[in-house]
Order: C-alpha cells, then structure tokens, then sequence
C-alpha cells in the first residue's frame, strides 16, 4: 500500500529552523517527483518545492534561499529544510509524490508548521 509519512514539524519562534521529512512506501521511488505542499488556515494549497528522481528542483517563488528541497533515493526519504522561518509559514506541509509519466499521485497525511512572532 503507498504511503507518505511526514515528520519534523512543529512550533518554532520566527527566524528560526525546521527539517521537514517524508518517508515513502509502496511506491517505486526512483519513478516518482516528490514535493512539498502547504496549506494555510482559510488558504488554497500551495506548492513549496519539487524534486525529481535526477534532482530537478522547482521552488515556489517564496522559497528560494530559505528552504531547500532534497531527496535520498536509496532510503525513499525526501526533506525540506526550512531556514528564516516566518509567521507566514505557519500551514499544514504536505508530502506529495507524482509518478513522472503516469497519473498516479499520493498524498501525507499533514504536519503542521507554526512559526510564532
């Protein structure tokens, strides 16, 4: 059975640090982008970062110098540091996996950042 299991969120004072990361199972890794998502309270879901199976790496325009999107093939694992962490950060971070030629798209359960002020 595929599935995405995320770790590493929780509450952090704003400029601060976090490590997000994503254990994935069931799946054939190497065939999948995997990525971050983010939804904010009363917010539409939004892309952080992908990554593909050779490392192409696509960041969300907020993105660029604080987080950074990585990903260990031989372990099914993908991570996202977050550095300079903001109020605004504050969501839900979801772990995606989109295989690179078919429709096939899985989704984490959550884990909630929240960055206080």
């Amino acid at each position: 059975q595929e599935q995405l299991v995320e770790s590493g969120g929780g509450l952090v004072q704003a400029g601060g640090s976090l490590r997000l990361s994503c254990a994935a199972s069931g799946i054939m890794f190497s065939a999948f982008v995997m990525g971050w998502y983010r939804q904010a309270p009363g917010k539409q879901r939004e892309l952080v970062a992908t990554i593909s199976s050779g490392g192409s790496i696509n960041y969300a325009d907020f993105a660029p110098g604080r987080f950074t999107i990585s990903r260990d093939n031989a372990k099914s694992t993908v991570a996202l540091q977050m550095n300079s962490l903001k109020p605004e950060d504050t969501a839900v971070y979801y772990c995606y996996a989109r295989h690179w030629r078919l429709s096939n798209t899985y989704w984490g359960q959550g884990i909630q950042v929240t960055v206080s002020s």
